[in-house]
């Protein structure tokens, strides 16, 4: 959990570095397209949707956008149609990573996902090499001061969450995926907005990396987080935070 949590943090605050750049909306857009194709344009009856919606949202998405998002994703207007396709492979000191995408050329974006884990002295692996390493949950953190910790706690047990760590700067809230958009929900009725709200992979066990291994291992993900067609990386790195924060 920790070593997500940390990555994590590491890739939020990167996003906010480059909030102002059209990637990071573009990854959101896509995200919306492909939820409303699969699942309809009525957030009230796609949860998938629901979730994407929250996220456009709390990156300060102009509402145009989503709904231009979600008519191409329905039919309703010209767009492109993404597949959604999951890369997995190691990475240096043995470290399992899985990789997300949504694109528009797999001939393209597989050349370029063998191309970005050979550069940085990672494998890339068949289907299933590392997914068994995984587990799917919904993380969700809110800002400290948005809420006591015993009142969330109520709010958030009542709602089906498994656990609630407090132990960071940010409240983080896990929850099965069953439960998540239930989740959500509560904390909306309540006025509690999240920084965050996505289900993620989590590994069952963590690979602590330190030093040089620790460097390469995070120049691995944050190239793979950088490709155009890449929506989500996730690892079995757990990294120290002060160390971290020094590459």
């Amino acid at each position: 959990m920790s070593g997500h949590s940390k990555w994590a943090t590491t890739k939020r605050k990167k996003a906010r570095i480059d909030s102002a750049r059209a990637k990071v909306f573009n990854r959101i857009l896509r995200e919306i397209t492909v939820a409303a194709r699969m699942g309809g344009s009525d957030p009230e009856g796609n949860p998938r949707l629901r979730a994407t919606i929250l996220k456009a949202k709390g990156a300060n998405m102009p509402n145009k956008n989503i709904e231009t998002a979600i008519a191409k994703g329905a039919g309703e207007l010209e767009g492109v149609t993404y597949l959604e396709l999951t890369y997995e492979g190691y990475g240096p000191a043995g470290t399992a990573i899985m990789v997300d995408t949504m694109t528009d050329n797999k001939v393209r974006t597989v050349a370029e996902m063998r191309h970005i884990f050979s550069k940085n002295g990672g494998n890339m692996g068949e289907g299933g090499s590392v997914a068994w390493m995984f587990k799917s949950k919904g993380i969700i953190t809110l800002a400290k001061d948005a809420i006591g910790e015993d009142a969330l706690f109520e709010l958030v047990t009542d709602a089906g969450a498994e656990d609630l760590d407090s132990s960071g700067t940010e409240y983080e809230i896990k929850v099965e995926p069953d439960h998540f958009h239930a989740l959500t929900e509560a904390l909306e009725k309540q006025g509690l907005k999240p920084l965050t709200a996505e289900v993620v992979k989590i590994a069952d066990n963590m690979v602590k990396v330190t030093g040089d291994d620790a460097e390469k291992v995070l120049a691995i993900l944050e190239a793979l987080d950088d490709q155009d067609d890449v929506q989500n990386v996730h690892t079995n790195a757990e990294f120290d935070q002060k160390e971290l924060e020094n590459l």
